[in-house]
């Protein structure tokens, strides 16, 4: 299954541009930030899917609020690619999901997470990043619609938070 990460890599672009213009911050260099609030991004979606809370008997939260959760993730995840030299790919496959345990996926994503910081010139870490962090939508069953939908979704809110003052 593919992803078409032109029109979100575009949408969110324009959300970027739109923060850093109106909170005055063209020149300054927000890969730091960006990279901290997609760890977490990844907590708080962990912690709604509550698959690492083996101590705990209750249900994660509803599949909407996970899938909520994990765009807000795909935004910030977008967002380090578009500061970077990277030329946006066309579409990428999302993995095929095997017998994945979830925690074992979020755990390669905060250490894809850790390469990429490590070795941010180099644009196979940040591939590598994207397709861990897709793989975490399909360990949780999301489709390519639910994640598109979703994220059109929010990239919407997000522009209504930011003409509220945000």
């Amino acid at each position: 299954m593919d992803l078409e990460l032109q029109q979100m890599y575009k949408m969110q672009n324009e959300l970027d541009r739109r923060i850093e213009s109106e909170r005055g911050l063209e020149k300054e260099d927000l890969l730091d930030e960006k990279v901290l609030a997609l760890l977490v991004e990844i907590g708080e979606l962990a912690n709604e899917t509550r698959c690492f809370k083996f101590w705990s008997s209750k249900p994660p939260s509803p599949k909407e609020t996970i899938l909520e959760e994990y765009v807000d993730g795909v935004h910030f995840l977008l967002s380090i690619g578009l500061i970077l030299p990277y030329e946006v790919p066309q579409q990428v496959t999302l993995p095929k999901v095997a017998d994945i345990n979830p925690v074992h996926a979020f755990l390669k994503v905060y250490e894809s997470v850790s390469i990429f910081k490590n070795n941010e010139d180099d644009i196979n870490n940040y591939n590598r990043l994207m397709e861990d962090y897709l793989m975490i939508g399909r360990v949780l069953g999301f489709t390519i619609e639910e994640i598109k939908d979703a994220y059109l979704s929010k990239n919407q809110v997000n522009h209504a938070r930011q003409d509220e003052g945000y």
